[in-house]
């Protein structure tokens, strides 16, 4: 996928961010952290997020055994939206990374309502607590409004989703690493990377197999 002609960031700090994302995927994923996400009236402070590296030996990502119509945009360039349906009913948005050719993704895992939090009430009004919000990767783009529509869209322009900065820097002692939640390969792979004590970050539920009768 080619960039087109107004998806080349001018500001300084979003042309830093997309030097960063065409860089190598943990840096990368570590660096999304404290970054706002802005679409549908709402924008949310990333605080957890999944790093998944493609073809390049990764059993859990979705490229792993090549490109395929689903997946073609994990493979670059970077800076566009990977988007994709789980379990019948959810979506679930991955900011693509690395060298173009060679698939590489980070999935936003959960982040902090920090504007729009009325229309974030609105698409989801059961849930009693504002830290629920976009506490997990599905109930982060409900709450943004994410869907189908949102497959290849450049974070780093002026599209309808939106990827800015932190407004402010996140000390790197903020920044924890653990497994990837709920995998079925590589289970132990220290991809997963959240802001500490953060009340956002989703809860760590290992894969269990299920057992057939």
């Amino acid at each position: 996928m080619d960039l087109l002609p107004g998806d080349r960031p001018t500001d300084a700090g979003l042309a830093e961010l997309a030097d960063l994302l065409a860089g190598p995927l943990l840096p990368a994923a570590r660096g999304l952290l404290g970054c706002q996400l802005h679409a549908g009236g709402v924008t949310v402070r990333i605080t957890e997020v999944e790093a998944y590296a493609g073809t390049a030996g990764d059993p859990a990502s979705h490229a792993h055994r090549g490109r395929t119509l689903r997946n073609a945009v994990m493979f670059g360039p970077a800076g566009h939206t990977y988007v994709y349906f789980t379990y019948g009913m959810h979506w679930c948005m991955n900011v693509v990374t690395g060298v173009e050719g060679e698939a590489a993704a980070v999935l936003v895992r959960a982040g902090e309502v920090v504007d729009g939090l009325a229309a974030a009430r609105e698409r989801r009004p059961a849930v009693r607590r504002d830290v629920d919000l976009a506490r997990g990767p599905a109930r982060l783009c409900a709450t943004l409004g994410i869907d189908r529509s949102a497959y290849g869209g450049y974070l780093l322009g002026d599209g309808p989703v939106r990827l800015c900065p932190p407004t402010r820097p996140v000390p790197p002692e903020a920044v924890v690493a653990g497994p990837r939640v709920g995998v079925t390969g590589a289970l132990d792979l220290p991809w997963r990377f959240w802001l500490d004590g953060d009340p956002t970050v989703s809860a760590y539920r290992r894969h269990v197999p299920r057992i057939r009768p």
